[in-house]
């Protein structure tokens, strides 16, 4: 069942979303940007964080998306 969320911070690989309740570690999910209407598979990778508004969630996607959030994520430096 659809679950409304709101972004927090995105990343190349996941995001820290902001959801009504909590979602165990480990649960699997499935994300659509509603800007562009792409889905991606993810998983919660870490116990939610209580917020303001819900709960905080880390996700991760389950195979690399970069072009997910239709954003320029500038490559990490290297020293």
């Amino acid at each position: 069942e659809p679950l409304e969320a709101q972004t927090h911070t995105v990343s190349q690989n996941g995001a820290m979303i902001l959801v009504s309740e909590a979602l165990a570690e480990g649960t699997k999910l499935e994300l659509e940007n509603p800007r562009n209407q792409k889905r991606v598979a993810a998983k919660v990778v870490r116990p939610a964080q209580v917020a303001q508004g819900g709960s905080l969630v880390a996700v991760e996607f389950t195979s690399p998306s970069p072009i997910f959030w239709a954003v320029f994520f500038p490559p990490a430096f290297s020293s």
